[in-house]
């Protein structure tokens, strides 16, 4: 016992009391463990995980460009131009609302549609590419991002205001605010979303749509004689300018991940 004893002191004795210099270098060369001096780990490693747990502005900046609720207000003012302050009221509330539901539905679902008809995130990214630039293309132009030149929704809205039907979530939220474009972006960048926290993100996003959408309907008359027709057509257009660059760059990394070698080169 008196043995065991002794063996364990001079255990202790050698580990606080290195014997040689090479011994205490390792001890001193040692990195402190994490959270020894930061309750919470130290600040790189704090900023790691913010990075990992929450996803960028660009998801955001993206929809902000392609919905654009500035270039849609004179559509609502023609569209509402007879209704009452209470029609006004609910079709805000029912395009803002509809509006987040979309991008909601595009990133919980979008995926799980794609695995359903068995198509590559790479060749959605170029399809959806190839659309956020027509849609560019249109806002450079002073036109919704969402409009299509070949249809008559915005003859088919006015005619539905005229006879009284609800124009809130057609035209108004699809296709004028929210369409292919806006979807296949949704569906992009959930793909990204590696944590739950990221696709909620992502969600959180339509509700950020949805808000402004709200907030440019409803003060459409004040805009309209603040910035004029010829203020939106600004901001249309810088926001398709933006649009464009965003576009080339999705289509990039998908052509990127069809064709690894176009990377290398």
């Amino acid at each position: 016992m008196h043995c065991t004893l002794q063996a364990v002191a001079r255990q202790k004795l050698r580990f606080c009391c290195p014997s040689s210099p090479a011994q205490a270098g390792l001890e001193l060369q040692a990195p402190a463990p994490p959270g020894r001096f930061f309750p919470w780990g130290s600040p790189a490693e704090k900023s790691v995980c913010l990075k990992v747990k929450l996803m960028d502005f660009k998801p955001l900046v993206t929809l902000l460009a392609i919905v654009n609720p500035l270039a849609i207000v004179p559509f609502f003012i023609h569209y509402t131009q007879g209704f009452s302050k209470a029609q006004k009221q609910r079709t805000i509330l029912i395009s803002s609302f509809s509006a987040f539901v979309v991008i909601a539905i595009s990133a919980l679902l979008g995926l799980k549609i794609l695995e359903f008809f068995s198509i590559s995130l790479a060749s959605f990214q170029v399809g959806g590419g190839m659309l956020l630039l027509i849609s560019s293309l249109n806002m450079l132009n002073a036109q919704p991002a969402e409009a299509k030149a070949d249809t008559h929704d915005m003859e088919d809205g006015a005619a539905k205001a005229a006879m009284g039907a609800s124009i809130a979530v057609v035209p108004l939220t699809i296709p004028l605010l929210t369409g292919p474009a806006t979807m296949s972006t949704v569906v992009i960048y959930a793909e990204k979303a590696k944590t739950f926290l990221q696709l909620g993100t992502l969600v959180a996003y339509g509700v950020v749509i949805g808000l402004a959408t709200a907030v440019c309907f409803s003060l459409a008359e004040p805009i309209a004689r603040v910035l004029g027709k010829t203020g939106i057509n600004v901001m249309t257009r810088l926001m398709g300018l933006i649009l464009a660059a965003l576009a080339v760059e999705v289509m990039a990394d998908g052509l990127g991940k069809l064709f690894p070698l176009l990377m290398k080169g």
